[in-house]
C-alpha cells in the first residue's frame, strides 16, 4: 500500500482560500492519507503594514496563531494521520535574511519556495505579458528562473512550488524559448532541494500540471528530487491527482517521491 501524502493546502487565513485547517485535515482522513501537509501563504514580513495584502496571505501578527493552530490539530489527529506544518513563502531576494530568521522561530516540517513575483509584478496578473515583443518576453521568463534559482540556493526551503506556474495565465510562457530551465534544474539538482508536482494548474487556463511534462522529464535528468502538492485552496482538492501523478513520474522514470517530516527527507517508492 502506497503512502499517500500531500504537502501544500491553504485555508481561510490567506485570503483567497475557503474553509479551516480542520476541514483539509478530515477530507485527508476521510481519503485515507497518511500525511497532510498545511502550507499557507507565508506574511509579507518586510512590509510595514499587518497585512500588505489581504487577498493574497495571511497577516504577520496571525503567524504565531497559524502554528499554535497547526501543532494542537498535528496532536488531535495523531491517531489518524500524520499533520504536517509547512509554509509556503514568497521569495525575495532582497529580504531573504528577514524570512529566515521568522522562519527558524518555530518547528516548521518543511518551507516551500514559491517565486510570485517578478519585477515586482505578480506572476499570474493576466495583462503583464501584453505588448512585449519577443526579447522582453524571454527577459521575463529569464528573470523568473534566475528568482527560482536563487531560491534554490538560499537554503531557506525544502521544496520549490510550481516552478513553471508563470504559464498559468499565460500558456504561451511554456513556448518561450531559452536555455534557462535547464540552467535552472542543473542549479536545483546541485542544490538537493525538491520540486514539487502542483496539480492546480488544471484550474488555470493553461491546465495540466505544473511543471510541464518537458520540465519534468528533464529534472529527471538532472536527478532533481519531485515531491507532490495539490495546493488545494478547497479541502475537496486534498490529493488531488495524487496517484496519476505517480503513474506519470514512473512512466518518466522516477523511482521514487518526497516529502519531510521535521526537514528530514523521507520517500515513498513508486
Amino acid at each position: 500500500m502506497t503512502v499517500v501524502f500531500d504537502l501544500h493546502t491553504h485555508h481561510h487565513r490567506c485570503g483567497h482560500a475557503l474553509g479551516e485547517i480542520e476541514d483539509y485535515i478530515q477530507a485527508a482522513i476521510e481519503k485515507g492519507m497518511d500525511y497532510i501537509g498545511i502550507a499557507d501563504h507565508s506574511p509579507y514580513f518586510y512590509s510595514d503594514e499587518d497585512q500588505l495584502y489581504p487577498g493574497i496571505a495571511m497577516g504577520k501578527s496571525e503567524l504565531a496563531n497559524y502554528v499554535e493552530e497547526v501543532l494542537a490539530l498535528k496532536k488531535k489527529y495523531k491517531q489518524q494521520i500524520h499533520v504536517l506544518l509547512g509554509m509556503e513563502s514568497d521569495f525575495f531576494p532582497d529580504h531573504q535574511d528577514l524570512y529566515k530568521r521568522m522562519y527558524e522561530k518555530y518547528p516548521f516540517d518543511y518551507v516551500i519556495g514559491s517565486v510570485h513575483y517578478v519585477n515586482e509584478v505578480n506572476i499570474f496578473r493576466k495583462g503583464r505579458w501584453e505588448g512585449l515583443n519577443q526579447a522582453e518576453r524571454v527577459e521575463v521568463k529569464e528573470a523568473y528562473y534566475r528568482l527560482i534559482q536563487q531560491s534554490a540556493k538560499s537554503g531557506m526551503f525544502q521544496v520549490l512550488g510550481h516552478i513553471d506556474a508563470m504559464k498559468g495565465f499565460y500558456p504561451a510562457f511554456s513556448a518561450i524559448e531559452t536555455p534557462i530551465i535547464e540552467e535552472t534544474l542543473k542549479v536545483i539538482a546541485d542544490e538537493q532541494v525538491a520540486i514539487e508536482v502542483n496539480t492546480s494548474g488544471k484550474t488555470k487556463d493553461c491546465g495540466g500540471w505544473y511543471p510541464s511534462h518537458e520540465i519534468l522529464e528533464r529534472a529527471h535528468h538532472y536527478g532533481v528530487s519531485v515531491s507532490f502538492g495539490s495546493d488545494a485552496h478547497t479541502p475537496e482538492r486534498v490529493a488531488d491527482d495524487y496517484h496519476e501523478v505517480q503513474r506519470m513520474l514512473k512512466e518518466i522514470g522516477f523511482k521514487e517521491m518526497v516529502f519531510f517530516v521535521g526537514k528530514e527527507r523521507k520517500s515513498v517508492m513508486l
